[in-house]
C-alpha cells in the first residue's frame, strides 16, 4: 500500500483534499495531514512516503522548501503542488516532470494525477534533476505571499516587566505550549503568539525554522556545524547554547 503525507495550512482546504485524495485512490495510506510546512518536513522523513502533496503558501517553510529539503531527506517521494498560481506557474509546472493541482481541485483532476502518480511509482524513482530545475524557476518567478512588510518589533512579557524588542536583535524563537520563548543576548521573555503563527509574520530572508519548534535569525549565527553523522548544529554569535538543527532542515543550510 502507498503511501502519502499532504499539507496544507488552511483546514477546510486540507479536508476538501483529503476527501478528494480517498475517492480517487482508496488504498492509499494517509500517513500525516499536516498545517504547515515544518510539519510536513518532518513527516515525510519520518515516513517516508511515495507521495507528497503540498500547497506551496503556507506560513515558514513553503512548499518548494519542502520540496527542495524533501529530496535528500525522501528521495523517493514524488510531489505533487496544489498551487491558486497564475499561468507563469502553470507553465512552469507543465514542462516539469512534477504534477500540480489547481485549486479550486476538480474531482476529475485529481483522479488524472492519481494515475499517473500510480504509473510512476510502478516505474521506479522520480526525476530529482527535473524537480531542482523546476524549484529554481518558481522560487526566482513567484511573488512573495505577503505584500505587508515583515514583523519590526514585537512586545513580550519578563516577569512584570513588558519588553518592547526589536525583532533584528532576537537570536531566536523557541514554542512554549501555546506561547513563544524570545531569546536575545540578554535573556528570554515569553510572547503571546504560538510559533506558527509568528513564522508567517517574520521575513523569510532572514528567519529560518531549524525544527518543528524553533526559529533562527540567520543574523544571529556565526557558524553551522556539520558532524560525520550530517547532524547539524548553529554556534550563536551573542548566545553561549548551540542550536540542533532537525535532521530534515539540514538539507535548507546546504550552500551556507
Amino acid at each position: 500500500m502507498a503511501k502519502a503525507v499532504i499539507a496544507e495550512d488552511e483546514a477546510l482546504l486540507r479536508q476538501a483534499l483529503l476527501d478528494l485524495l480517498t475517492t480517487a485512490w482508496p488504498q492509499l495510506d494517509v500517513v500525516a495531514s499536516c498545517e504547515d510546512g515544518a510539519e510536513a518536513l518532518e513527516a515525510i522523513a519520518a515516513h517516508q512516503p511515495e507521495v507528497a502533496f503540498l500547497d506551496i503558501r503556507m506560513p515558514g517553510l513553503s512548499g518548494l522548501d519542502v520540496a527542495a529539503a524533501a529530496a535528500e531527506a525522501s528521495p523517493r517521494t514524488h510531489v505533487v503542488f496544489v498551487t491558486a498560481y497564475d499561468q507563469y506557474a502553470i507553465d512552469a509546472f507543465e514542462r516539469g516532470a512534477v504534477d500540480y493541482l489547481l485549486k479550486p481541485i476538480a474531482p476529475e483532476r485529481m483522479a488524472a494525477t492519481v494515475q499517473r502518480l500510480q504509473a510512476r511509482i510502478a516505474d521506479g524513482g522520480g526525476d530529482a534533476q527535473a524537480l531542482a530545475g523546476l524549484l529554481r524557476q518558481l522560487g526566482a518567478g513567484l511573488p512573495r505571499q505577503d505584500a505587508r512588510p515583515p514583523l519590526t518589533w514585537i512586545t513580550a512579557s519578563a516577569g512584570r516587566e513588558t519588553r518592547l524588542i526589536l525583532v533584528d536583535d532576537v537570536a531566536y524563537f523557541r514554542a512554549d505550549q501555546k506561547y513563544t520563548t524570545v531569546v536575545t543576548a540578554d535573556g528570554e521573555a515569553l510572547l503571546r503568539t504560538p510559533i506558527r503563527e509568528l513564522v508567517a509574520a517574520l521575513d523569510p530572508n532572514v528567519f529560518k525554522q531549524i525544527h518543528r519548534s524553533t526559529i533562527v535569525n540567520l543574523k544571529a549565527v556565526a557558524a553551522v556545524v556539520r558532524d560525520e553523522s550530517g547532524r547539524g548544529s548553529l554556534r550563536l554569535k551573542q548566545r553561549p547554547e548551540t542550536l540542533s538543527v532537525s535532521q530534515p532542515f539540514m538539507a535548507l543550510f546546504r550552500n551556507m
